[in-house]
């Protein structure tokens, strides 16, 4: 068994600064689409799906809410969350299957706040959350081939290409 070295979540900014080109690939496959779907947990643990925009300002990924919302409430209580973007229509997902998750942290700060009412104009009231990233993944094809890119803070980018004869999938790094 290898030991996995950890790192504390990065925001979105830190993620951008260690990948420019995977953090772009990403953004814009989330810009594709208005709303995503966002896992997070209830009290008892288990897990609740609903749908979400998400918003990147400030070199922040936000997650805007609804007043008390469940989901407001469930990051409230476990800031543990995961994010896929929106697949759009079809089976074909030509841009790839993309997902990212981590600690969402309550934005409190007035100033900020009043900075993403002014520029962003959300309709109010609202809860407002910085995502903190522990992973970032995009699934896509290369021709025949399944290609996954993931990326943890404190470790390089991988990319393990799968075929679908029966070799061992091949990771490059």
């Amino acid at each position: 068994m290898v030991a996995m070295t950890s790192s504390a979540p990065l925001s979105w900014g830190g993620f951008s600064a260690a990948e420019p080109a995977f953090a772009d690939t990403v953004r814009e496959r989330f810009g594709l689409y208005r709303h995503h779907v966002l896992a997070t947990l209830r009290k008892d643990g288990s897990p609740r799906v609903t749908g979400l925009e998400t918003d990147f300002r400030f070199g922040e990924l936000l997650l805007g809410m609804m007043p008390d919302s469940r989901k407001a409430l469930d990051l409230r209580g476990d800031p543990r969350f995961a994010l896929h973007a929106n697949p759009g229509p079809g089976a074909e997902m030509g841009d790839g299957d993309v997902r990212v998750s981590g600690r969402a942290v309550e934005i409190t700060d007035p100033a900020l706040i009043a900075r993403f009412i002014e520029e962003a104009t959300p309709p109010e009231p609202f809860h407002l959350f910085r995502a903190e990233l522990t992973e970032v993944v995009r699934v896509g094809l290369d021709g025949e081939a399944l290609v996954i890119r993931s990326w943890r803070p404190g470790q390089p980018l991988r990319t393990i290409r799968r075929t679908g004869d029966d070799a061992p999938p091949t990771e490059m790094s």
